[in-house]
């Protein structure tokens, strides 16, 4: 009689569901090891094992010393009620007729205390006050802070860390970097910091410690947001962009990376409303720390002037001329008698390096200029006539200068119509006016000439390279780019004294 072990449903069942677990597990493992590549397999996510400091008080209490307010003291500018450029009221009411209600009140007004046998009093000199913040980059008393903050100043008082004001006296300004250089002697040592060698990277801590609002040694931290921003302040903006609380009263004090080196001086902020959104911008240490040695030494900073009137090159622009990427600076115009028109450079040219130095845009070609000294000799290359050429440049000394902008004059003479291109012409002769080119007499607000930024009153001076006086002229050259091949037409135009390039997209044109 055999003893045999009787099985259960709910046994035999386990063991059936078992043998299936082994079966897809084999499956399981073969599929990995057949269809998915072993380096896809060990891939793994990114992971950054660096711990975030757990505060800044060190780094704060190294470097706070080295902050300093700055108050300014500034010449109120006189304001006075001055009627159609006259110098007092009667130059506006001598005319009022007799017996008019205000005639006898503003005589009495106006003549008080200046009538004949009474001298006028002079009026008080009045003074305003502003402020800002600043930093000790020497033991012995130098002091960084922003241009804008001691413009037009008269006395200035740096405050330093325990409420200890000095007298100081400006070194230098420099404008076009919002950088200034003030220098106290306080008879002692005072603590200070260095400028960072490299520049941050974006995601970077960042500490502002400045004089918000006049409270001074206010400490706000963030991260660097983005660098290389051009916010519009000037041809050298190369701003490092930082989300550390930055308000009225920060300008001119310093941003701070973890090693307590100045990364950045504090200078403008975004806000619509004038106070903190958690956008601010600084000028980068490099910046900062070349122009302020050139104010220490001489109290001002000289520049390269090479005198072109130049415009970024776009994807038409670049079509247009046939070059094959688009970059560099293209020339719209040389400054008669400057250093560009002299050694022959010329408006159409457009610059690609600069002692073989690659330029990108006009803000690049700004900044590499403005480094080398006054009569150094460059060697410039240009893209003219659809090919390199070598140019030998000595440069001058960059002054400030200013340009004057006149209104267009409106017109309605005899006109030629470029409807594909959304263009009314006429010549300047027709127009009654002076000078060479085609006035754009009309434009049509919904064509590509107009989302180019073309006016009515604007004058076309050339057009692929071909100077224009007549409708005529510009048709034909139109007609010569589109039979070259030319996916795009270059237009140089005037407007209000300046010039620039636009080019027109062919199958649009």
């Amino acid at each position: 009689m055999e003893n045999r072990r009787s099985s259960s449903p709910l046994r035999s069942r386990r063991a059936k569901l078992l043998a299936g677990a082994v079966v897809l597990g084999a499956a399981g493992l073969m599929t990995v090891q057949t269809i998915v590549p072993a380096q896809l397999a060990q891939a793994t996510p990114v992971r950054i094992d660096n711990a975030a400091p757990a505060d800044f008080s060190d780094v704060v209490g190294a470097v706070s010393p080295a902050v300093v307010s700055v108050q300014v003291k500034q010449a109120a500018e006189p304001r006075m009620m001055n009627f159609n450029g006259g110098n007092n009221f009667r130059d506006f009411f001598e005319d009022l007729p007799n017996g008019h209600p205000f005639e006898r009140f503003f005589r009495d007004f106006g003549e008080r205390g200046g009538e004949e046998g009474r001298p006028q009093r002079p009026a008080p000199r009045q003074y305003g006050m502003s402020q800002g913040s600043g930093f000790f980059i020497s033991a012995d008393g130098f002091v960084v802070t922003n241009q804008h903050v001691i413009d037009k100043g008269t006395e200035f008082t740096v405050i330093d860390h325990e409420g200890e004001e000095y007298d100081a006296v400006l070194i230098g300004a420099d404008k076009r970097t919002d950088l200034a250089l003030l220098k106290i002697d306080g008879g002692k040592d005072f603590t200070y910091v260095d400028f960072a060698d490299e520049a941050p990277e974006v995601g970077e801590w960042t500490v502002a410690i400045g004089n918000p609002f006049g409270l001074g040694g206010s400490v706000t931290a963030g991260i660097v947001s983005a660098r290389g921003r051009d916010i519009g302040a000037g041809p050298y903006d190369d701003f490092i962009q930082i989300d550390a609380p930055v308000n009225r009263g920060n300008s001119g004090g310093p941003a701070f990376n973890m090693n307590g080196e100045v990364i950045g001086v504090n200078a403008a902020i975004f806000s619509p409303s004038g106070g903190n959104v958690g956008i601010a911008f600084a000028i980068p240490a490099s910046t900062a720390q070349d122009v302020i040695m050139e104010l220490k030494d001489d109290g001002t900073v000289v520049r390269g002037w090479l005198g072109v009137q130049i415009q970024n090159v776009t994807d038409d622009i670049a079509e247009s001329l046939g070059l094959d990427e688009a970059h560099g600076a293209i020339v719209s115009e040389a400054q008669e008698g400057s250093p560009a028109a002299k050694a022959g450079l010329r408006s159409g040219d457009t610059i690609l390096e600069v002692e073989g130095a690659k330029v990108d845009g006009p803000r690049d070609l700004s900044k590499i200029i403005a480094a080398y000294d006054p009569d150094t000799s460059v060697e410039i290359t240009v893209w003219r006539d659809g090919k390199e050429q070598d140019i030998d440049v000595t440069l001058g000394r960059l002054q400030d200068q200013q340009q004057a902008a006149a209104e267009p004059e409106a017109v309605e003479q005899q006109k030629t119509s470029l409807d594909d291109m959304g263009l009314v012409l006429t010549s300047k002769t027709d127009a009654g006016l002076d000078g060479n080119g085609v006035l754009i007499a009309d434009i049509d607000p919904d064509s590509p000439a107009s989302e180019k930024r073309l006016s009515r009153g604007d004058v076309i001076l050339e057009v692929a390279g071909m100077p224009v006086n007549s409708p005529e002229d510009v048709i034909k050259a139109v007609k010569k780019a589109e039979e070259d091949g030319r996916k795009a037409v270059l237009f140089r135009v005037e407007s209000n004294d300046n010039t620039r390039f636009v080019a027109l997209p062919m199958n649009l044109a």
